[in-house]
Order: C-alpha cells, then sequence, then structure tokens
C-alpha cells in the first residue's frame, strides 16, 4: 500500500535535523534525555561514513514524522564486531560483507500504521548498491519486526546482547531490492 498521502518523504539533512530526528526516535522507541545525548553523537558520527545517507517523512507544515538512515556495512564498525559473532555462530557471518546497514528507522507513534516506515526504507534501500541490507531489532514480536518480515528480512541471529542495551536483539537481512507488498506497518 502506498504511504500516507500527506506525508512526503525525500532526502534528509540529518546532521541538520538531528535534533528532530531523535525527538521522533525518543518517543517511537522510549529513550531518556541521557540516550538522546548519546544518540546524538553517534548519528553524526555515523553521517561521516561513506555512503551513508538520511531520507525523511515530513509534513506538508514541515514536520519530521519519520526517518531512515543508514550505510553500507564496515567490517570495522562497533555494530559490526558487537553481531560477528552471533552471526558467525549460526553460519550467516558473510551477510556483514557487501551489506547495506540500516542504522536507524523510526516513525512518530501518531503517524505508524500508515506505510511511512515501509516507504522510508524501501525508498532508501533502492539506492543502494550493496545487494543485501541488514538490521538490528528489539527480539520481541512488534509491529516493526512485521514490517520487517513483510519486506523479505529473515531472522539471522537472536538474542543479541548490546552492551548497555536492556533487551536482547535480532539480526534480520533480506535480499535486494526489498518486496514491496504486504501489509502496512510503521
Amino acid at each position: 500500500m502506498a504511504a500516507d498521502p500527506d506525508v512526503a518523504t525525500g532526502p534528509l539533512d540529518l546532521a541538520d535535523r538531528v535534533d528532530e530526528a531523535l525527538a521522533v526516535q525518543a518517543l517511537a522507541f522510549g529513550l531518556s534525555e541521557e540516550e538522546i545525548d548519546i544518540r546524538r553523537y553517534i548519528v553524526l558520527r555515523h553521517l561521516t561514513n561513506p555512503g551513508a545517507r538520511a531520507l525523511g517523512a515530513t509534513t506538508p507544515e514541515g514536520w519530521l514524522v519519520g526517518f531512515v538512515y543508514g550505510m553500507p556495512n564496515d567490517r570495522g564498525h562497533w555494530w559490526s564486531t558487537v553481531v560477528e559473532p552471533y552471526l558467525r555462530a549460526g553460519g550467516s557471518e558473510g551477510w556483514l560483507d557487501d551489506s547495506f546497514v540500516i542504522t536507524e528507522l523510526h516513525v512518530h507513534p501518531a503517524h505508524q500504521g500508515r506505510g511511512i516506515g515501509r516507504e522510508l526504507i524501501t525508498a532508501l534501500t533502492d539506492t543502494a548498491d550493496q545487494p543485501r541490507s541488514i538490521l538490528s531489532a528489539i527480539d520481541t514480536e512488534s509491529p516493526a519486526r512485521a514490517l520487517y518480515r513483510s519486506l523479505g528480512y529473515q531472522d539471522l541471529a537472536r538474542r543479541v546482547l548490546f552492551p548497555s542495551a536492556p533487551s536482547p536483539y535480532a539480526v534480520m537481512g533480506a535480499p535486494l531490492p526489498l518486496r514491496r507488498g504486504g501489509a502496512r506497518g510503521n
């Protein structure tokens, strides 16, 4: 299904709008002020990586209601070093090579369920040069995980523990291009 017709999806200067994006993430993901400060630093650092890019979803008034960003995976990045042993244990370590990582995808809770998340992630991966995409999501059944599955993502590793994260994560992967069909999601 098409995304919310009242929301436009397009390129986002995430460095310029990082505080707006983190406000959306805080609402969607339940972040504290301290976590927002840490993530601001992480997002701005990520944007310096070759191939990093972001898309946003904005209302006609210019309010940012969703965003996604990602980059080609690099085994030297922190995220890869954490998930690599879990992927290796399951025989999926090769997914770290030649993959585009969805680093963050968040939609304001008042705008979820309208196809915005689907539009953001598919538009971002449509321009990836890599043949596949990987991401991590909290390892629980959720609308986000349902969205990823509907796009073709499958679990590569479960119960992945990130330092200081209160919940385990799942690492998921999908061949590109992503499937377009399926139910609406974030």
